[in-house]
């Protein structure tokens, strides 16, 4: 079988070299499956303890997508053979997802994400930590799992918490798509570039003059983007439509300060018509109720917990999202039957209880949270 990612080093002037890696799956729109995921994590962690490497570039092959998210269909048949008692295949899935994910927070060492084409679920898992988030005229971003029955997992309750007040919690529950200005506007991306400048930004960090302290070469490579997207650039920021921007205090007003009930009701009345609102809406009244309710809570519980108790969270709740109905239900409705059209269960936001909740949060995992190790 074909290598899931492409590795490269570069040379430099200064005779440091930096890494590549490039996701290669592009007729699945580079979807993260576990192969992925394990040649990351090893390729990584190699390169963070080698001292003549100095900073990563780290992007997806084709034009359409950089990553569009995890690989569900290896999941979706463990979660028909094993129904709700113990699935290993999805504690190894999301246990060893969320500790790549955990290492690019936590890197040593500057990394570029190149955030080109679709950017969804798993793909801002990985972009999220990256220390240089590039987005271009073609970025396609969104975590729109409330529409296979999950939530927004990889670190979501994490970073959507640290945006704009109440914008993480719009983008949980309507899985509304953003582009290159919308994620500039709320913190999601760092830096616009044309897809076009990737070549010259590896010529760029092959030219440059790279130091032995971490910190000097993050200051050096943010130097190194922003004279690629100087005076002169044909893409910025102030050309694209911010809908973030242009809707910012429809959001406030739509999710307000209240119970999500509340906002359900308001989203209902928003939803219908093309606009951006009415479609973001629309797409919480299609999703699940029970995702709905999991964003809400998690999002609130997250609040005030380091990275690493989000993610050992997450874990939990995301095997205990493949032990109800929905999350089969959703990824047949959308990957695999692709009838569009789940029956989610409980179908109405009322009937979602606490008990059912609850019960996504235990552990179901023999033994310690096998994120227990991070940090």
């Amino acid at each position: 079988m074909p290598d899931p990612i492409a590795v490269a080093e570069t040379g430099t002037v200064c005779g440091r070299r930096f890494g590549s890696v490039t996701l290669q799956a592009p007729a699945a729109l580079n979807a993260l499956s576990l192969a992925m995921v394990d040649r990351l994590q090893a390729q990584l962690a190699s390169w963070a303890a080698d001292p003549t490497i100095v900073a990563v570039v780290l992007d997806g092959e084709g034009e359409k997508a950089f990553c569009a998210g995890g690989d569900l269909r290896d999941l979706y048949q463990s979660l028909r053979d094993c129904g709700n008692a113990t699935n290993p295949y999805a504690r190894e899935f999301f246990s060893r997802e969320y500790r790549l994910d955990y290492l690019i927070h936590t890197y040593p060492k500057p990394i570029v994400c190149w955030g080109n084409g679709i950017v969804m679920g798993g793909g801002m898992g990985l972009m999220a930590g990256a220390s240089h988030r590039v987005v271009t005229e073609g970025t396609r971003m969104a975590m729109p799992e409330i529409g296979i029955g999950l939530f927004p997992d990889v670190g979501g309750s994490w970073f959507l918490n640290r945006l704009p007040p109440r914008i993480g919690l719009f983008l949980a529950l309507t899985g509304a798509p953003l582009n290159a200005a919308d994620a500039l506007f709320v913190g999601l991306a760092d830096f616009l570039l044309p897809n076009a400048s990737r070549a010259g930004v590896l010529q760029a960090m092959a030219q440059a003059s790279w130091h032995d302290r971490a910190l000097e070469n993050a200051r050096l490579l943010t130097h190194l983007l922003e004279a690629q997207a100087g005076p002169g650039t044909p893409v910025s920021a102030a050309a694209l439509p911010s809908h973030l921007r242009q809707h910012f205090d429809e959001i406030q007003s739509l999710v307000g300060h209240d119970s999500l009930e509340d906002l359900a009701a308001r989203l209902a009345g928003a939803a219908g018509g093309d606009s951006w609102i009415g479609k973001a809406a629309a797409n919480f009244a299609r999703g699940s109720p029970t995702s709905a309710r999991l964003a809400y809570e998690l999002l609130q519980r997250a609040r005030h917990l380091s990275l690493r108790e989000v993610f050992q969270m997450e874990f939990d709740v995301a095997v205990g999202c493949c032990a109800h109905h929905d999350f089969a239900e959703g990824i047949r409705a959308l990957l695999i039957e692709k009838d569009r059209r789940p029956r989610w269960q409980p179908a109405r936001l009322q009937e979602v209880d606490e008990a059912l909740i609850a019960d996504h949060f235990i552990a179901r995992q023999p033994g310690d949270n096998p994120l227990a190790d991070l940090g």
